[in-house]
């Protein structure tokens, strides 16, 4: 099957540091490969892949942002690309929001949008009901009910490579915050959950230059304690460590997260993850087994004290079962053949009227 995986380039495929879109992409387009298909990656020209590269940037745009760089510029560009070499692949798949839904009307293959993004925004949901008719692919039952209409294709869960962490023993006896510092992520629930429950909390997280004032007036404050120690975003390989290592990873956001990568980083390692109840949160944690769900700090601090008796090991084993960049694989390639199926018929029906029609 010949495969156009179209990224967003706000990040390199894969990402430096952050970037929880770009990963997927990265993970779903090695995984393509070695199943043998063709893949073609639109991307920044300084990413890493085993893909035709259709370099459209020099590097991720995020950091261009001091240049004032046009991101949309760009990613048109991208598009026009696209476009212009359609005929060369059997479908489509597109990871940059809503940025492309006018050109789908112009490129005649099978095309889908895997749905990254939080939904609840009002005006995202007059963009599409402009374009009520693509193919969307949701990634979590939650994401899809601030706009139930949209012509959802599958609901598809996120997965990352069997072999990229490993279970660990989290014998570091310490809570982990993973991601990013920002308002709706609200780190500062971690860090009194921390404090309450009287174990070291290490913050490994971005703060995206929106995010300062509220890092600076807001977190910073709060970290001039002795069971709270800001590590500053990671990378990959750093990952193992801090995350394996970890007693729980705590995700205490407040907004309808879409999935949430850094649940199935840590259960990856067999860490399990204490998440509040909202978005695809109640989705991803298995009550009990990979952790728990909660609604407020005092139910987070109890929380912690159950962890310790959960089994790492079926953490990492229902990890292998449901969130593995092969069975996510798996999962979009049964909707590329189930599309490029009903694209075929509608064709030969063409064909057929056509034909009736002149005769």
């Amino acid at each position: 099957m010949r495969i156009a995986q179209v990224a967003p380039l706000f990040e390199s495929i894969p990402p430096k540091l952050y970037g929880g879109i770009e990963r997927i992409v990265y993970w779903l387009t090695e995984e393509m490969i070695a199943r043998g298909h063709e893949v073609t990656l639109f991307a920044t020209a300084d990413s890493q892949t085993t893909a035709q590269l259709v370099p459209i940037c020099p590097r991720g745009l995020r950091l261009e942002q001091e240049l004032g760089v046009d991101k949309a510029g760009f990613h048109y560009v991208m598009l026009e690309q696209v476009l212009k070499r359609a005929d060369e692949f059997d479908i489509a798949h597109f990871h940059c929001d809503y940025w492309h839904l006018p050109y789908l009307r112009s490129i005649n293959i099978s095309a889908i949008t895997t749905m990254h993004s939080r939904l609840d925004y009002k005006p995202l949901s007059n963009i599409y009901e402009s374009h009520p008719d693509f193919n969307a692919i949701s990634i979590s039952n939650a994401q899809r009910k601030p706009i139930p209409w949209l012509n959802w294709q599958a609901n598809i869960y996120h997965g990352l490579p069997e072999r990229q962490f490993a279970l660990d023993d989290g014998s570091g006896k310490y809570l982990l915050f993973l991601g990013r510092i920002c308002p709706e992520k609200r780190p500062d629930r971690a860090i009194e959950i921390a404090k309450q429950a009287k174990i070291p909390l290490k913050i490994a997280a971005k703060v995206d230059p929106a995010d300062t004032q509220y890092y600076a007036q807001e977190i910073k404050p709060l970290l001039n304690n002795e069971y709270i120690e800001y590590i500053g975003e990671i990378n990959d390989a750093e990952k193992q460590e801090v995350i394996g290592k970890a007693l729980a990873l705590i995700h205490p956001v407040e907004f309808p997260e879409p999935f949430g990568i850094a649940m199935i980083e840590a259960m990856a390692c067999g860490t399990p993850v204490v998440g509040f109840r909202t978005g695809s949160i109640p989705e991803v944690v298995d009550e009990g087994i990979t952790g728990f769900v909660v609604d407020n700090i005092p139910e987070a601090v109890k929380a912690i004290d159950k962890v310790a008796s959960l089994s790492r090991k079926q953490v990492r084993e229902v990890f292998e079962k449901r969130f593995t960049a092969s069975r996510m694989a798996e999962d979009y390639l049964n909707v590329y053949e189930r599309l490029m199926a009903r694209e075929k018929n509608s064709n030969m029906r063409s064909m057929v009227e056509d034909s009736l029609a002149i005769s």
